[in-house]
């Protein structure tokens, strides 16, 4: 029988799904006997993912059984770390991996516009607009702008006086900071008298 190939991705995803499983199968001393590989079968048939503890020392006979467990099962080594062994084979119930046709999704280009769910769902596109040449878009530019700074508007009058001289009450413009500043001279004073009227 062929072994199963599996990408990268898909090896990381069972490595991931794998992780809080517990072993099925355990592999003894007498090696893999045909029981134990009639209960590998059985278990990945009703489980597609599974974990198998092989009781064997030695990396170079893990590796072999790992190898002919896959050759005469068809399924695939996802992983084998110390002697845990996990094998997947695809199975009806299509749990861990999707096939290939519930997978696809239809990308857009990078050219094409993004279409809302909604107008999808209704199975209609939005269409990109033609690129405009320089001279269209400059006239529409141009008539688009409003016309607030032509030169056919009188100005209007300025209420705010020119600048270096009084307001038109006499009084000479401040801060808000220098106002702010004698309010508080004048708040100090204010304490400082008292507290001198006070001590005579």
């Amino acid at each position: 029988m062929t072994i199963m190939e599996l990408t990268p991705r898909e090896r990381a995803a069972l490595r991931a799904a794998a992780h809080p499983l517990k072993p099925v199968v355990m592999i003894g001393d007498n090696g893999l006997t045909e029981a134990v590989l009639k209960e590998i079968d059985l278990n990945l048939s009703a489980h597609e993912l599974i974990k198998v503890r092989a009781g064997t020392a030695d990396r170079e006979t893990r590796d072999a059984l790992l190898a002919t467990i896959c050759e005469t099962l068809s399924c695939a080594a996802v992983h084998h770390l110390g002697k845990m062994l996990i094998l997947y084979r695809f199975g009806s119930k299509g749990t861990y991996l999707k096939t290939e046709s519930a997978t696809t999704t239809a990308k857009r280009k990078a050219s094409e516009p993004h279409t809302p769910k909604k107008l999808a769902a209704e199975g209609k596109k939005l269409e990109k607009p033609a690129r405009r040449t320089r001279a269209e878009r400059d006239e529409v530019e141009v008539s688009d702008r409003p016309k607030v700074f032509s030169s056919d508007r009188p100005t209007r009058p300025s209420s705010r006086p020119a600048k270096g001289k009084d307001t038109a009450h006499g009084i000479p413009r401040r801060s808000a900071l220098s106002l702010r500043a004698g309010a508080r001279r004048g708040a100090l004073g204010t304490t400082v008298r008292k507290r001198a009227a006070i001590k005579r």
